[in-house]
Protein backbone atom coordinates (compact mmCIF):
# COMPACT_ATOMS: atom_id res chain seq x y z
CA UNK A 1 0.00 0.00 0.00
CA UNK A 2 2.90 2.33 0.86
CA UNK A 3 6.48 1.64 -0.21
CA UNK A 4 9.38 3.78 0.96
CA UNK A 5 12.21 2.64 -1.27
CA UNK A 6 15.78 3.60 -0.34
CA UNK A 7 15.04 7.29 0.29
CA UNK A 8 17.64 9.79 1.45
CA UNK A 9 17.20 13.41 2.48
CA UNK A 10 19.46 16.17 3.80
CA UNK A 11 18.18 19.10 5.87
CA UNK A 12 21.12 21.10 7.19
CA UNK A 13 23.17 18.72 9.33
CA UNK A 14 20.37 16.15 9.53
CA UNK A 15 20.27 13.17 7.18
CA UNK A 16 17.79 10.45 6.40
CA UNK A 17 19.95 7.66 5.07
CA UNK A 18 18.83 4.99 2.59
CA UNK A 19 15.59 4.40 4.48
CA UNK A 20 13.20 1.68 3.34
CA UNK A 21 10.04 0.08 4.67
CA UNK A 22 6.58 -0.86 3.43
CA UNK A 23 3.10 -0.69 4.87
CA UNK A 24 0.35 -3.15 4.00
CA UNK A 25 -3.24 -1.95 3.99
CA UNK A 26 -4.74 -1.37 6.48
CA UNK A 27 -1.93 -1.71 9.02
CA UNK A 28 -1.41 0.63 11.97
CA UNK A 29 2.28 1.50 12.22
CA UNK A 30 3.81 3.23 15.23
CA UNK A 31 7.26 4.77 14.82
CA UNK A 32 9.12 5.39 18.06
CA UNK A 33 12.48 6.98 18.77
CA UNK A 34 14.11 9.86 20.65
CA UNK A 35 13.83 13.53 19.70
CA UNK A 36 15.98 14.24 16.67
CA UNK A 37 15.71 10.71 15.26
CA UNK A 38 13.87 12.01 12.18
CA UNK A 39 10.32 10.80 12.86
CA UNK A 40 8.53 14.03 11.91
CA UNK A 41 10.82 14.60 8.90
CA UNK A 42 9.92 11.11 7.65
CA UNK A 43 6.19 11.87 7.91
CA UNK A 44 6.65 15.23 6.17
CA UNK A 45 8.57 13.54 3.36
CA UNK A 46 5.72 11.05 2.90
CA UNK A 47 3.24 13.96 2.93
CA UNK A 48 5.24 15.87 0.30
CA UNK A 49 6.59 18.73 2.41
CA UNK A 50 10.14 17.52 1.72
CA UNK A 51 11.31 15.82 -1.46
CA UNK A 52 13.88 13.05 -1.08
CA UNK A 53 17.28 13.44 -2.71
CA UNK A 54 17.10 9.85 -3.88
CA UNK A 55 14.70 6.92 -3.71
CA UNK A 56 10.97 6.52 -4.35
CA UNK A 57 7.70 6.83 -2.45
CA UNK A 58 4.96 4.60 -3.89
CA UNK A 59 1.36 4.93 -2.67
CA UNK A 60 -1.22 2.45 -3.97
CA UNK A 61 1.13 1.49 -6.81
CA UNK A 62 1.52 5.15 -7.87
CA UNK A 63 4.85 6.97 -7.67
CA UNK A 64 4.19 10.12 -5.62
CA UNK A 65 7.82 11.01 -4.96
CA UNK A 66 7.56 14.34 -6.78
CA UNK A 67 3.81 15.01 -6.38
CA UNK A 68 2.65 18.10 -4.50
CA UNK A 69 1.08 17.50 -1.05
CA UNK A 70 -2.43 18.33 -2.31
CA UNK A 71 -2.25 15.56 -4.93
CA UNK A 72 -1.17 12.77 -2.59
CA UNK A 73 -4.52 12.11 -0.82
CA UNK A 74 -2.67 11.95 2.50
CA UNK A 75 -3.88 13.60 5.71
CA UNK A 76 -1.39 14.67 8.37
CA UNK A 77 -2.18 15.73 11.93
CA UNK A 78 0.37 17.63 14.02
CA UNK A 79 0.49 17.92 17.84
CA UNK A 80 -0.28 21.65 17.41
CA UNK A 81 -3.94 21.26 16.51
CA UNK A 82 -4.36 24.66 14.80
CA UNK A 83 -8.16 24.90 14.74
CA UNK A 84 -9.49 28.15 13.28
CA UNK A 85 -10.84 30.35 16.06
CA UNK A 86 -13.15 32.32 13.71
CA UNK A 87 -15.02 29.12 12.74
CA UNK A 88 -17.18 26.81 14.80
CA UNK A 89 -16.39 23.11 15.13
CA UNK A 90 -18.45 21.99 12.13
CA UNK A 91 -16.89 24.67 9.90
CA UNK A 92 -13.42 23.54 11.00
CA UNK A 93 -14.21 19.94 10.12
CA UNK A 94 -15.51 20.89 6.66
CA UNK A 95 -12.80 23.46 5.90
CA UNK A 96 -10.52 21.22 3.80
CA UNK A 97 -13.48 20.02 1.69
CA UNK A 98 -14.67 23.57 1.04
CA UNK A 99 -11.31 24.91 -0.12
CA UNK A 100 -10.90 21.91 -2.43
CA UNK A 101 -14.52 22.17 -3.56
CA UNK A 102 -15.12 18.53 -2.68
CA UNK A 103 -18.44 18.84 -0.87
CA UNK A 104 -20.49 15.83 -2.00
CA UNK A 105 -23.98 14.50 -1.43
CA UNK A 106 -22.85 12.04 1.22
CA UNK A 107 -20.74 14.58 3.15
CA UNK A 108 -23.44 15.00 5.80
CA UNK A 109 -23.57 11.26 6.46
CA UNK A 110 -19.77 11.03 6.64
CA UNK A 111 -19.66 13.91 9.13
CA UNK A 112 -22.38 12.23 11.21
CA UNK A 113 -20.50 8.93 11.26
CA UNK A 114 -17.22 10.57 12.24
CA UNK A 115 -18.56 12.77 14.99
CA UNK A 116 -20.59 9.87 16.38
CA UNK A 117 -17.54 7.60 16.56
CA UNK A 118 -15.51 10.40 18.14
CA UNK A 119 -18.28 11.47 20.51
CA UNK A 120 -18.25 15.13 19.45
CA UNK A 121 -21.71 15.48 17.89
CA UNK A 122 -22.78 17.90 20.65
CA UNK A 123 -19.86 20.26 19.88
CA UNK A 124 -20.74 21.29 16.31
CA UNK A 125 -21.77 24.87 17.19
CA UNK A 126 -18.98 25.44 19.71
CA UNK A 127 -16.01 27.75 19.23
CA UNK A 128 -12.64 25.92 19.34
CA UNK A 129 -11.47 28.21 22.15
CA UNK A 130 -14.05 26.64 24.47
CA UNK A 131 -12.93 23.05 23.88
CA UNK A 132 -10.84 20.91 26.19
CA UNK A 133 -7.60 19.42 24.88
CA UNK A 134 -9.22 16.06 24.23
CA UNK A 135 -12.22 17.62 22.47
CA UNK A 136 -9.97 19.76 20.25
CA UNK A 137 -7.89 16.70 19.33
CA UNK A 138 -11.04 14.82 18.33
CA UNK A 139 -12.15 17.72 16.14
CA UNK A 140 -8.73 17.85 14.46
CA UNK A 141 -8.92 14.12 13.84
CA UNK A 142 -12.38 14.48 12.26
CA UNK A 143 -11.05 17.31 10.06
CA UNK A 144 -8.25 15.03 8.83
CA UNK A 145 -10.53 12.04 8.23
CA UNK A 146 -13.29 13.95 6.42
CA UNK A 147 -10.96 14.10 3.40
CA UNK A 148 -11.21 10.29 3.08
CA UNK A 149 -7.40 10.05 2.79
CA UNK A 150 -5.55 7.02 1.46
CA UNK A 151 -3.15 7.32 4.40
CA UNK A 152 -3.33 9.07 7.78
CA UNK A 153 -0.13 10.44 9.35
CA UNK A 154 -0.24 11.26 13.07
CA UNK A 155 2.58 13.32 14.59
CA UNK A 156 2.41 12.71 18.35
CA UNK A 157 -1.35 13.35 18.47
CA UNK A 158 -1.68 12.45 22.16
CA UNK A 159 1.41 14.14 23.56
CA UNK A 160 -0.33 17.15 25.15
CA UNK A 161 -3.15 15.18 26.79
CA UNK A 162 -3.49 13.90 30.34
CA UNK A 163 -3.19 10.13 30.82
CA UNK A 164 -6.94 9.49 31.18
CA UNK A 165 -7.80 11.44 28.02
CA UNK A 166 -4.92 9.72 26.17
CA UNK A 167 -6.31 6.31 27.08
CA UNK A 168 -9.81 7.20 25.83
CA UNK A 169 -8.53 8.74 22.61
CA UNK A 170 -6.32 5.73 21.92
CA UNK A 171 -9.42 3.55 22.01
CA UNK A 172 -11.26 5.89 19.65
CA UNK A 173 -8.34 6.12 17.20
CA UNK A 174 -8.10 2.35 17.12
CA UNK A 175 -11.88 2.06 16.61
CA UNK A 176 -11.75 4.54 13.72
CA UNK A 177 -8.84 2.68 12.13
CA UNK A 178 -10.78 -0.59 12.30
CA UNK A 179 -14.06 0.98 11.14
CA UNK A 180 -12.69 3.01 8.21
CA UNK A 181 -9.79 0.76 7.21
CA UNK A 182 -7.42 3.69 6.69
CA UNK A 183 -3.70 2.82 7.06
CA UNK A 184 -2.01 4.88 9.76
CA UNK A 185 1.57 5.88 10.54
CA UNK A 186 1.74 7.30 14.06
CA UNK A 187 4.91 8.69 15.65
CA UNK A 188 5.18 8.96 19.39
CA UNK A 189 7.34 9.18 22.50
CA UNK A 190 4.76 7.32 24.58
CA UNK A 191 5.63 3.66 24.90
CA UNK A 192 1.99 2.86 25.80
CA UNK A 193 0.88 3.95 22.30
CA UNK A 194 2.81 1.04 20.81
CA UNK A 195 1.11 -1.55 23.03
CA UNK A 196 -2.36 -0.04 22.61
CA UNK A 197 -2.36 0.75 18.88
CA UNK A 198 0.38 -0.81 16.79
CA UNK A 199 0.07 -3.70 14.39
CA UNK A 200 3.69 -3.00 13.47
CA UNK A 201 6.39 -0.89 15.12
CA UNK A 202 9.51 0.77 13.68
CA UNK A 203 12.44 2.02 15.76
CA UNK A 204 14.20 5.13 14.42
CA UNK A 205 17.68 6.39 15.22
CA UNK A 206 19.70 9.15 13.53
CA UNK A 207 17.57 9.21 10.38
CA UNK A 208 17.45 5.45 9.98
CA UNK A 209 14.92 2.74 10.78
CA UNK A 210 16.99 0.23 12.71
CA UNK A 211 14.34 -2.42 13.38
CA UNK A 212 10.76 -3.21 12.37
CA UNK A 213 8.31 -5.94 13.33
CA UNK A 214 5.36 -6.67 15.54
CA UNK A 215 5.57 -5.04 18.98
CA UNK A 216 5.91 -8.45 20.61
CA UNK A 217 8.82 -9.48 18.37
CA UNK A 218 10.73 -6.19 18.58
CA UNK A 219 10.36 -5.92 22.37
CA UNK A 220 11.35 -9.55 22.94
CA UNK A 221 14.18 -9.62 20.37
CA UNK A 222 15.81 -6.17 20.05
CA UNK A 223 18.56 -6.17 17.44
CA UNK A 224 20.82 -3.67 19.28
CA UNK A 225 21.20 -2.34 22.83
CA UNK A 226 19.81 0.97 21.52
CA UNK A 227 16.56 -0.74 20.50
CA UNK A 228 16.44 -2.56 23.85
CA UNK A 229 16.65 0.70 25.77
CA UNK A 230 14.13 2.46 23.51
CA UNK A 231 11.77 -0.47 24.21
CA UNK A 232 12.05 0.12 27.95
CA UNK A 233 14.43 -2.69 28.88
CA UNK A 234 16.01 -2.03 32.28
CA UNK A 235 18.63 -4.78 32.34
CA UNK A 236 21.30 -4.51 29.62
CA UNK A 237 24.63 -6.17 30.44
CA UNK A 238 27.95 -6.70 28.68
CA UNK A 239 29.45 -10.15 28.99
CA UNK A 240 31.39 -12.94 27.34
CA UNK A 241 29.72 -16.11 26.08
CA UNK A 242 31.34 -19.51 25.76
CA UNK A 243 30.15 -22.99 24.80
CA UNK A 244 29.64 -25.46 27.61
CA UNK A 245 28.25 -28.91 26.91
CA UNK A 246 25.15 -28.64 24.75
CA UNK A 247 24.58 -24.97 25.55
CA UNK A 248 26.33 -21.67 26.26
CA UNK A 249 27.37 -19.87 29.42
CA UNK A 250 27.47 -16.11 29.82
CA UNK A 251 30.12 -14.63 32.13
CA UNK A 252 28.96 -11.27 33.47
CA UNK A 253 32.02 -10.66 35.62
CA UNK A 254 31.85 -12.84 38.68
CA UNK A 255 28.42 -14.22 37.78
CA UNK A 256 27.76 -16.90 35.17
CA UNK A 257 24.34 -17.82 33.75
CA UNK A 258 23.14 -20.33 31.19
CA UNK A 259 21.79 -18.94 27.91
CA UNK A 260 19.95 -20.57 25.02
CA UNK A 261 21.75 -18.65 22.24
CA UNK A 262 24.76 -20.58 20.81
CA UNK A 263 27.13 -17.60 20.89
CA UNK A 264 30.76 -17.27 21.83
CA UNK A 265 32.72 -14.10 22.47
CA UNK A 266 31.61 -10.60 23.51
CA UNK A 267 27.83 -10.17 23.70
CA UNK A 268 25.18 -7.94 25.25
CA UNK A 269 22.53 -9.64 27.40
CA UNK A 270 19.04 -8.14 27.58
CA UNK A 271 16.59 -9.11 30.34
CA UNK A 272 13.25 -7.37 30.79
CA UNK A 273 12.37 -6.42 34.36
CA UNK A 274 8.91 -8.01 34.13
CA UNK A 275 10.53 -11.40 33.39
CA UNK A 276 12.16 -11.52 36.85
CA UNK A 277 10.24 -13.06 39.78
CA UNK A 278 11.11 -11.82 43.27
CA UNK A 279 10.57 -14.15 46.25
CA UNK A 280 11.65 -14.51 49.90
CA UNK A 281 12.57 -18.18 49.43
CA UNK A 282 14.02 -20.00 46.41
CA UNK A 283 11.26 -20.15 43.80
CA UNK A 284 10.62 -23.69 42.57
CA UNK A 285 9.68 -23.64 38.89
CA UNK A 286 10.94 -24.63 35.46
CA UNK A 287 13.00 -21.42 35.37
CA UNK A 288 16.71 -22.17 35.12
CA UNK A 289 18.07 -19.31 37.22
CA UNK A 290 17.39 -18.46 40.86
CA UNK A 291 19.90 -15.95 42.21
CA UNK A 292 20.20 -14.82 45.84
CA UNK A 293 20.30 -11.06 46.20
CA UNK A 294 19.74 -8.00 48.33
CA UNK A 295 17.25 -5.20 47.69
CA UNK A 296 19.09 -1.94 47.05
CA UNK A 297 16.12 0.39 46.51
CA UNK A 298 12.38 0.54 45.81
CA UNK A 299 10.98 3.11 43.37
CA UNK A 300 7.33 3.85 42.65
CA UNK A 301 6.29 3.34 39.00
CA UNK A 302 2.53 3.95 39.01
CA UNK A 303 0.78 0.71 39.96
CA UNK A 304 4.16 -1.09 40.09
CA UNK A 305 7.32 -0.93 42.17
CA UNK A 306 10.77 -1.04 40.56
CA UNK A 307 13.00 -3.22 42.71
CA UNK A 308 16.74 -2.62 42.26
CA UNK A 309 18.76 -5.47 43.71
CA UNK A 310 22.29 -6.77 44.00
CA UNK A 311 22.30 -10.36 42.71
CA UNK A 312 25.96 -10.50 41.78
CA UNK A 313 25.14 -7.82 39.24
CA UNK A 314 22.76 -4.94 39.70
CA UNK A 315 19.34 -5.92 38.36
CA UNK A 316 15.93 -4.29 38.18
CA UNK A 317 12.71 -6.25 38.63
CA UNK A 318 9.11 -5.03 38.47
CA UNK A 319 6.48 -6.12 41.02
CA UNK A 320 2.95 -4.99 41.84
CA UNK A 321 2.37 -2.87 44.91
CA UNK A 322 0.45 -5.75 46.50
CA UNK A 323 3.33 -8.14 45.87
CA UNK A 324 5.75 -5.62 47.36
CA UNK A 325 3.63 -5.46 50.54
CA UNK A 326 3.15 -9.24 50.75
CA UNK A 327 6.90 -9.82 50.35
CA UNK A 328 7.61 -7.06 52.92
CA UNK A 329 10.37 -5.67 50.71
CA UNK A 330 12.67 -2.98 52.06
CA UNK A 331 16.19 -1.78 51.20
CA UNK A 332 18.66 -4.27 52.58
CA UNK A 333 16.32 -7.27 52.77
CA UNK A 334 17.43 -10.60 51.25
CA UNK A 335 15.48 -11.93 48.27
CA UNK A 336 15.76 -14.37 45.39
CA UNK A 337 15.53 -13.34 41.74
CA UNK A 338 14.24 -16.03 39.37
CA UNK A 339 14.11 -15.89 35.57
CA UNK A 340 14.00 -18.32 32.67
CA UNK A 341 17.03 -19.03 30.53
CA UNK A 342 14.94 -18.16 27.47
CA UNK A 343 14.14 -14.71 28.93
CA UNK A 344 17.77 -13.64 28.38
CA UNK A 345 18.08 -12.25 24.84
CA UNK A 346 21.61 -12.16 23.44
CA UNK A 347 23.00 -9.60 20.97
CA UNK A 348 26.50 -10.13 19.48
CA UNK A 349 28.59 -7.19 20.70
CA UNK A 350 30.98 -6.87 17.78
CA UNK A 351 28.48 -4.75 15.76
CA UNK A 352 27.08 -2.74 18.64
CA UNK A 353 30.01 -1.13 20.42
CA UNK A 354 29.73 2.58 21.22
CA UNK A 355 30.19 4.58 18.05
CA UNK A 356 29.41 1.55 15.90
CA UNK A 357 26.43 0.66 13.77
CA UNK A 358 23.87 1.23 16.51
CA UNK A 359 24.72 4.91 16.83
CA UNK A 360 27.37 7.36 17.90
CA UNK A 361 27.78 8.07 21.56
CA UNK A 362 24.95 5.80 22.72
CA UNK A 363 25.53 4.53 26.24
CA UNK A 364 24.52 1.15 27.43
CA UNK A 365 25.87 -0.16 30.66
CA UNK A 366 27.16 -3.23 32.29
CA UNK A 367 25.69 -2.27 35.63
CA UNK A 368 27.80 -3.93 38.31
CA UNK A 369 26.58 -4.40 41.84
CA UNK A 370 28.42 -2.34 44.45
CA UNK A 371 31.83 -3.87 45.04
CA UNK A 372 31.96 -5.72 41.70
CA UNK A 373 34.29 -4.69 38.91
Amino acid sequence: MLLIDNVSLEIGDFHIRSLSFHLKKPEYWVIIGPSGAGKTVLLEMIAGIYEPRQGRIILNKRDITHDSPKDRHIAMMYPDIMLFSHMNVLENILFSLKIRKKMEGDTGRIVYDLVTILGIGHLMDRNPATLSGGEAQRVALARALIQKPCLLLLDEPLSALDSMTRDRLRQEIRKIHTHLGIPVIHITHHFEDVYALADMVAIMQDGMIVQTGTPEDVFAHPCTPYVAEICGTDNIFKGDASLEGSGSVLDLGGLSIKITAPYTGPVVAVLRSEDIIISQEPFHSSARHTLPGTVLSLTSAGPFIRVTLDAGIRMIAMVTRMSCEELALYPGCPVYATFKESAVHIIPRGETEDGGEHGKGFWYGYLPAPGNA
